[in-house]
């Protein structure tokens, strides 16, 4: 068993014979009498059972998308502050993902880092899913990750955390330059003629195209941080007063509640922006606001959805936090090709405007909700908080 001894080892529910144990028993069967395979048959159940007990417990999975080099002691990417901090001092090797796990095997909380992009993101939850060291069959899920932020809804430097996340992949797409005069964007709907023509499409083969998350324990995580301190400073200052006519982009760094459009395309401009907003409002009837973009979170909570099927997670556990490491729209004087320029000078993340504060704000606010939940395990295991 691992852990510190507050919760009973992992037992499997049923008993399943492998294909190796089946054929071990019929070319033996007639060589061996009924007492003998008995105890064979008891042997291999015994093992099993042995291994079944020994995997790991995990309370809360902390999913990052990327890490620049190290897991710590150099220039930090998303992973950094989580291993070094909460802390994850044990290093599990996970030789089909981007890089080794972390593991609190006191807290029992799990770090992962899962690559860039909404494949990365799926094909490594999948993978942590269905290894068969974890149970993760109660854990929570929070998605810790920097994005880009709307300045119509937020500013650099702040945590948004979101209760609609919205795929922006599943689409027609049209060249600006060819799109009809009456259309506002070249992106269209799959299955539709036009932009935001009504109804949205049903489910079928070209979905799921938006994922509502928990209400209550998205409601729950804000209410727990949303007095955390998030720093400011003069550089964050200097950024935010390019925007001087969007007084949301202007205010300092703070914690709040905000929608995902989320995509592969790392998109920006006034334009954009706006069919991202309309977006939004379209798959969610108005409910979702449109305040960050990121890559990887419909990847993650639709692996999580499918794995749910299979009863190996409860993908109702998923929670998204986005922290703001850069503008998805330009400032006033500034055009779209000004703004790519100047966040995507460098190989790295580390050219956003906004990038060491949306590092820190993302462990700032993340930890407490991590913490609680772990912490709290003989409330939390069985029903969420908010509920």
């Amino acid at each position: 068993m691992r852990g510190n001894g507050q919760e009973p080892p992992y037992r499997a529910t049923d008993r399943e014979v492998t294909v190796l144990e089946v054929l071990i028993v019929m070319r033996f069967h007639r060589l061996l009498g009924p007492a003998i395979i008995l105890c064979m048959v008891t042997l291999i159940a015994g093992v099993a059972h042995a291994a079944a007990a020994e995997k790991l417990s995990v309370r809360v999975v902390v999913v990052t998308t990327f890490e620049l080099g190290q897991d710590s002691g150099d220039t930090p990417g998303e992973f950094q502050y989580w291993v070094e901090r909460l802390p994850l001092p044990e290093t599990l090797p996970f030789p089909v993902g981007q890089r080794a796990l972390r593991y609190n095997p006191k807290t029992h909380v799990l770090g992962i880092v899962v690559g860039s992009g909404s494949i990365n993101s799926a094909a490594s939850i999948m993978a942590l899913g269905w290894d068969p060291r974890f149970d993760v069959s109660r854990a929570y899920w929070l998605v810790a990750g920097i994005a880009g932020i709307n300045p119509n809804t937020g500013s650099v430097g702040s945590a948004a955390w979101a209760e609609w996340v919205v795929d922006r992949d599943l689409i027609h797409e049209v060249d600006a330059r060819e799109i009809p005069p009456d259309w506002s964007t070249g992106i269209v709907p799959l299955t539709r003629s036009r932009p935001f023509q009504n109804p949205p499409p049903p489910a079928g083969i070209f979905s799921p195209n938006v994922y509502h998350l928990d209400p209550a324990l998205v409601n729950w995580a804000y209410t727990l941080t949303a007095n955390v301190h998030l720093d400011d400073n003069a550089d964050l200052q200097t950024i935010r007063a390019r925007y001087a006519d969007q007084p949301e982009a202007r205010r300092p760094p703070h914690v709040m509640k905000g929608d995902e459009v989320s995509a592969n395309d790392w998109w920006v401009g006034a334009l954009m922006n706006k069919a991202a907003e309309d977006w939004m409002a379209y798959w969610t009837g108005g409910k979702g606001v449109s305040v960050t973009t990121a890559m990887e979170d419909c990847g993650v909570i639709h692996s999580l959805q499918m794995l749910s099927q299979a009863k190996r997670v409860d993908a109702a556990r998923v929670l998204v936090l986005r922290t703001a490491a850069n503008y998805s729209s330009p400032a006033k004087g500034q055009t779209a090709a000004d703004l790519i320029a100047s966040e995507s000078s460098s190989d790295s993340a580390t050219h956003l405007s906004a990038f060491i504060p949306s590092l820190e704000a993302a462990y700032r606010v993340g930890s407490p909700v991590v913490d609680a939940l772990s912490s709290n395990w003989g409330r939390y295991a069985t029903r969420p908080p908010g509920t």
